[in-house]
């Protein structure tokens, strides 16, 4: 899949972007201590991505 041509700049992507994958999310939630192994993998909580 691409991305689209406003993202990319000379060094690849510029732009932060608010939408988290799942594993990022699981990992943000793990820092945080909102997740730990053994939890569902769906359904999970809304985050905020760090600034």
């Amino acid at each position: 899949m691409s991305q689209h041509s406003s993202l990319q700049g000379s060094k690849g992507i510029v732009i932060k972007r608010n939408v988290l994958k799942r594993f990022e999310r699981v990992e943000l939630l793990r820092k945080r201590g909102q997740w730990k192994a053994g939890d569902r993998v769906q359904g999970l909580r809304k985050t905020q991505p760090e600034a």
